[in-house]
């Protein structure tokens, strides 16, 4: 299955109009947000810090950004236009942020033209994330931040035993909407090969047991995606969905994913 998030300019613009909604309604997730503060307390931004957010999506992050001290000014960077049309018209009472149409492989700006560079939920969704964190280093200012956000998707579950039929659901949604669930374990070495300094690799838990509004979503995405490949059947989705939400009313429902954040520094040129 491909990654929807690597190519939402090419999908409908009912499914586009969709996952802009998925982006909106979790970043109003409470746990969510609690999990993107605590990342972003772990940022030294110098005054008047000029920001790069690459893979904004709506802007979710960017207009918390635009608010953060000591931030001057934000710039929020996405393939897809329709989600960048969607950024500008929530942020449009905010004056220090702007949106561009970009990829993070081959960004549109200078060399050293930014203080911060922040990936949210991006890097696990760009083929070759190598080229989005060399990107990153040549725009950095010298001694600039590279911080990083995203989902440890390979711990994802809903599983309440071995061979749980749910779970095949949230497998399925992964699959589909995840271009690399193993790419934050490999994010330290990745960017210290392309020149950073690591100042710190964080976990940040996920879960849900009561309520299950995020994980329910995952599920019904994920059968939906296995009855239309023609992997279950429209009865075995439904039931599958009802499971959940049976175990929801039952109060026996678990859902978690792992989150981890990466802070690094842009090494300064060695002397010769």
């Amino acid at each position: 299955m491909s990654d929807v998030w690597a190519s939402v300019s090419e999908l409908d613009a009912a499914t586009q109009a969709r996952l802009a909604e998925v982006l909106e309604a979790r970043g109003a997730d409470a746990q969510q947000h609690a999990m993107r503060h605590a990342f972003l307390e772990l940022v030294d931004f110098p005054a008047e810090a000029k920001v790069l957010e690459v893979g904004c999506g709506t802007g979710v992050l960017s207009r918390r950004l635009a608010e953060w001290p000591q931030v001057g000014s934000v710039i929020g960077v996405d393939a897809a236009p329709s989600l960048l049309t969607r950024a500008r018209e929530l942020a449009a009472g905010l004056a220090n942020i702007a949106f561009q149409e970009g990829d993070a492989r081959s960004l549109p700006f200078e060399n050293e033209a930014f203080d911060v560079v922040v990936f949210d939920s991006t890097l696990s969704h760009v083929p070759q994330p190598e080229r989005a964190i060399a990107e990153a280093f040549r725009v950095l200012q010298p001694s600039g931040w590279l911080a990083a956000f995203d989902g440890d998707y390979a711990t994802a579950t809903v599983a309440l035993g071995d061979h749980d039929p749910v779970q095949a659901c949230v497998d399925a949604m992964m699959a589909n909407s995840v271009t690399d669930r193993w790419l934050v374990r490999r994010l330290p070495a990745l960017t210290q090969e392309h020149g950073f300094t690591l100042t710190s690799f964080r976990s940040h838990g996920y879960v849900e047991t009561a309520g299950g509004e995020y994980m329910l979503s995952v599920i019904d995405r994920g059968a939906d995606l296995l009855s239309s490949r023609g992997q279950i059947d429209d009865d075995t989705a439904t039931a599958l969905k009802r499971e959940a939400r049976r175990r929801v009313e039952a109060g026996t429902f678990f859902g978690h994913i792992a989150y981890a954040s990466l802070i690094a520094r842009k090494s300064p040129p060695q002397r010769a």
